[in-house]
């Protein structure tokens, strides 16, 4: 009997030993399935492939500016006019307390970091010595002609680690040579490499085809200018009706279309009379060429400074941003200095209010910190997840998948949030595609349209009335090959005036 129950016991214990060995085997095999998955998932999807045309790095660190700053000062400064003579006396130019780093501590107080200044106007008054001509500082009593405005702006510039830029009129209505294409054109140049090579780097440069309706007829010899400039400075901005590097927006209101193309043809572009504002103003979709726009407007009703004349409110160029910076585009800010030399005092309230509107608005971001859930209709795989559009960086983003022209990303609160502003972004990086979008919320359990738009780029800012969601959706239908998404963040702004009308129809 001891023999059988030794025998029972013996086989008892080889069949307890086949199944662990299987069980063994069976969770060595899954264990090695799970870590070829996980290798599998840690693997980097290959990049989308760049939609052209696509911005330089000089053009990159244009647009991450939002807001620069333009400084008209000149002989109309003193004369009280908005477009001079030409025959003005440079004896009128007599600033008592000129300083050029009270202009430079001012824009970097408000976080600018590129100032332009009006070298020379229409009236041909140079702000630095040319040896081109002696309508100039140099015969001014301001330093008994000694001084130079454009000089003492570089050197500010630089000590406070602000960018410089340069308008250069090609009007002038003092110098004799106007009118004769050749002449004149060698007399622009020879002041034009006197501003790109004596005051160091310059950011961007300046060009406009204004001039007054008797002004002789002549024709400017833009692309020859524009060769020596980017000649000299390898790095420059090139401001124009026609870019070739940064657009005019086609008004002088600070307002980019709703849609807002960076793409653009500058073969089909002209500079002054012919210019299309309509085309400025929004961009070509089938453009072969990256120009984007900037959106000027003056602090004040005039470019130059005037006694009688009292700065907007801080309102209306927070309304100036939304329509500028809103829109794809970068807002290029006017303020004056007076006839002391000096950036007036109620002009740096205003524009420091306008400084801490936007950092009220736009210093606390609300997807983020109550976003619970984030579900894509598709995505490329890592690392182009969809949380990369609340991750708060540029350099990360969400891609719809291979072959997807459209796409849904919809954002799950923990609570219902209230806002009343959609921010998006593209990695411009890889070129301008979202051509169509609507944006949904869900509020008390029903789904309403938000707002709807065209075009995205660097960053759009859609404000419509106040409401409290529990989801908000994106819905991109239509892009210039797979969508792309860097930012999707939400705000309140309780600042700017109600809105006369709001988007609320049910989807």
């Amino acid at each position: 009997m001891e023999n059988l129950w030794r025998s029972l016991n013996s086989k008892l214990a080889m069949e307890k030993l086949y199944r662990a060995g299987r069980l063994l085997t069976l969770m060595i095999f899954l264990y090695s399935r799970c870590i070829s998955a996980a290798m599998i998932t840690k693997m980097t999807s290959l990049p989308p492939l760049i939609v052209l045309p696509i911005p330089s790095q000089a053009q990159l660190q244009w647009q991450q500016r939002e807001v620069i700053m333009f400084l008209h000062f000149g002989m109309n400064t003193f004369t009280d006019r908005e477009w001079g003579s030409g025959a003005e006396d440079p004896r009128l130019f007599n600033p008592s307390s000129l300083n050029a780093s009270q202009w430079v501590s001012v824009a970097k107080q408000l976080g600018i970091s590129l100032v332009i200044l009006t070298a020379k106007h229409h009236d041909g008054f140079c702000l630095w010595p040319s040896a081109y001509t002696d309508h100039s500082v140099s015969k001014s009593p301001w330093k008994r002609g000694k001084g130079d405005v454009v000089g003492e702006l570089a050197k500010a510039a630089q000590k406070q680690g602000i960018e410089l830029g340069m308008y250069l009129s090609p009007w002038d209505e003092h110098d004799p040579t106007y009118g004769n294409t050749l002449l004149y054109s060698q007399y622009y140049m020879g002041q034009l490499r006197e501003l790109l090579t004596g005051y160091g780097h310059v950011s961007e440069i300046w060009f406009d085809g204004a001039k007054g309706k008797n002004a002789p007829d002549m024709k400017y010899m833009f692309k020859t200018w524009f060769a020596m400039a980017h000649q000299l400075q390898p790095s420059i901005n090139i401001f124009s009706d026609a870019g070739p590097d940064v657009r005019w927006v086609g008004n002088e209101n600070a307002a980019c279309g709703s849609t807002c193309w960076s793409l653009f043809n500058t073969s089909h572009a002209r500079i002054g009379v012919g210019a299309n504002p309509e085309l400025l103003n929004s961009g070509d979709p089938h453009g072969v060429n990256w120009v984007p726009p900037e959106c000027d407007v003056s602090i004040r009703p005039g470019w130059f400074w005037h006694e009688h004349e009292q700065p907007k409110k801080p309102e209306e160029l927070l309304a100036h941003y939304y329509t500028s910076v809103g829109r794809n585009c970068v807002l290029l800010l006017n303020v004056p200095p007076n006839s002391s030399g000096l950036i007036s005092t109620e002009d740096i309230n205003v524009l420091a209010t306008f400084k801490q509107m936007r950092d009220a608005i736009f210093g606390s971001e609300l997807a983020s910190k109550s976003t619970t859930r984030i579900l894509a209709s598709s995505y490329r795989g890592p690392p182009f997840h969809p949380l990369s559009i609340i991750d708060g960086r540029r350099d990360t983003f969400w891609a719809a998948a291979q072959g997807h022209k459209h796409g849904a990303i919809t954002l799950t609160f923990a609570h219902p949030l209230i806002f009343n502003v959609v921010e998006l972004k593209e990695p411009i990086e890889l070129g301008q595609r979202v051509a169509k979008y609507v944006v949904k919320v869900k509020e008390n359990g029903r789904w309403k349209l938000f707002t709807s738009g065209t075009t995205i780029g660097y960053r759009k800012l859609d404000r419509n009335c106040t409401v409290n969601a529990t989801h908000v959706e994106l819905v991109i239908q239509k892009s210039r090959g797979e969508p792309l998404l860097s930012t999707f963040a939400l705000y309140h702004d309780s600042i700017s005036s109600r809105l006369s009308s709001c988007s609320s129809s049910s989807v």
